[in-house]
């Protein structure tokens, strides 16, 4: 029987990766963070094909879209997981050399689940060569860093064009997914959700979308205009039924190909999760993985680095969750459990937040108007915020950081909603304070 051999990695890379594995020790021992990207990137900077190199071995999935890329990533490891080793960028660190340290942290996987950042889906594919695209839903997000929202759907239909033999899963609720996924020959449709449907009012490819009774499809905008071939949503492959939004976790049965039906019992909250996991096993059913054992590893996910887990903070219950641009704050609030009447609402303004915040406006807050609800802002663009919430006719609290906005709620369970780096340097802090899960 011919055995075939793993691919030998060039002395040139093998001593890129020796130096990237120092720097990222270095980076550890001296608090400057978890080397998650100064690793990859001296190995990069080192061997530009050090990344091809390391993936040429084993099969990938490359998972993309404005949110729930960590989340979904999570799901599919752990469904990857079921048979064997997988490389994986657990903490977020979605660029290239984020996606080098996954592979240098998990030398001998089998599989590989990588989060990737939209802009960077191109050059990270062209060097991975992966099995399977993952594309979840495309909205707005840091203007001041990526663009417009056009620009990220012409990235990503870049991206899985150059790999024909690939499979794209792709929602099919989001109008702008289908246009940068349908000119793939082998693209898997998920009906995932689209409830953000602000950013694709109009398709990239010609014509207005229309929403209705939980579908969209295609008119023309101007008098005359031709309509794309593809001007409707596609029919599922992998569909949920029987869903019910409790607040201890959503249940659904997940529907796929050849009468497929497995049950969704999550610990992780929210109607968009369970998007997030029907992506998550169709993706893994691609991979080679059964549709149940996939079903049961995403069921099991309870938390993303540190998202949806709760902390005990002198008595008072925290339950973290990431909010970063309109489409993610608008989920994150019907995550909250209509139970917990006190919320902690982060917003700083850094570079990876996005300096620009009016966003902000957009963003419908009357979920939290509950009545005896305590809610309050926090964080560097706190004062920005409690002038929107107040604008929406919702009274709130101000405080300078998570912590002290903590403090002013009384013992119990908390809900807090932060974006970005608020919630970095939330968990930071939790991490000195010592705080119990």
């Amino acid at each position: 029987m011919h055995m075939t051999q793993t691919p030998r990695i060039p002395l040139r890379s093998r001593v890129a990766l020796a130096a990237g594995a120092g720097a990222r020790t270095a980076s550890r021992l001296l608090g400057r963070g978890s080397g998650g990207m100064i690793g990859g990137e001296v190995a990069l900077r080192l061997s530009p094909t050090v990344l091809a190199d390391l993936a040429s071995r084993i099969p990938s999935a490359v998972i993309t879209g404005t949110n729930g890329k960590s989340t979904t990533t999570r799901m599919v490891r752990a469904a990857l997981q079921t048979r064997g080793s997988v490389a994986s960028n657990t903490n977020g660190d979605n660029m290239t050399s984020g996606v080098i340290t996954a592979f240098m942290n998990t030398r001998t996987a089998s599989a590989a689940a990588l989060e990737v950042d939209e802009m960077h889906v191109p050059s990270v594919a062209a060097a991975v060569r992966p099995h399977v695209f993952v594309y979840l839903n495309l909205s707005r997000d840091q203007l001041d860093r990526v663009g417009e929202i056009g620009a990220v759907e012409r990235r990503l239909r870049e991206g899985a064009a150059a790999h024909p033999g690939a499979v794209v899963v792709a929602n099919c609720d989001d109008p702008l997914i289908v246009s940068a996924a349908c000119d793939n020959p082998n693209v898997v449709w998920v009906a995932a959700g689209g409830g953000w449907g602000g950013d694709s009012a109009a398709y990239p490819r010609g014509g207005r979308v229309v929403r209705e009774e939980g579908s969209w499809h295609l008119i023309p905008s101007r008098p005359g205009e031709e309509l794309p071939a593809l001007a409707s949503r596609p029919e599922p492959d992998w569909w949920l039924t029987d869903v019910d939004l409790r607040p201890e976790g959503p249940r659904a049965t997940l529907n796929g190909p050849d009468g497929t039906a497995v049950p969704l019992v999550l610990a992780l909250p929210g109607r968009a999760n369970l998007g997030n996991a029907a992506q998550a096993v169709a993706a893994a059913v691609a991979m080679g993985v059964d549709a149940e054992a996939a079903a049961r590893a995403v069921s099991g996910v309870d938390e993303v680095a540190g998202r949806y887990s709760t902390h005990d903070v002198d008595g008072r219950l925290a339950r973290l969750m990431l909010a970063k641009n309109p489409a993610g704050w608008q989920e994150a609030m019907t995550m909250i459990d209509p139970r917990v009447d006190q919320v902690v609402i982060a917003v700083n303004g850094q570079v990876p937040d996005g300096q620009d915040l009016s966003w902000l406006w957009d963003v419908d807050f009357a979920a939290l108007d509950a009545q005896g609800r305590r809610v309050v802002a926090c964080g560097e663009r706190g004062a920005d915020l409690a002038v929107r919430l107040e604008y929406a006719g919702i009274h709130c609290q101000l405080a300078p950081l998570p912590m002290d906005a903590l403090a002013l709620c009384r013992p119990g369970k908390v809900e807090m909603l932060l974006n970005y780096t608020a919630m970095r340097d939330f968990k930071t802090v939790l991490g000195e304070k010592g705080a119990r899960r």
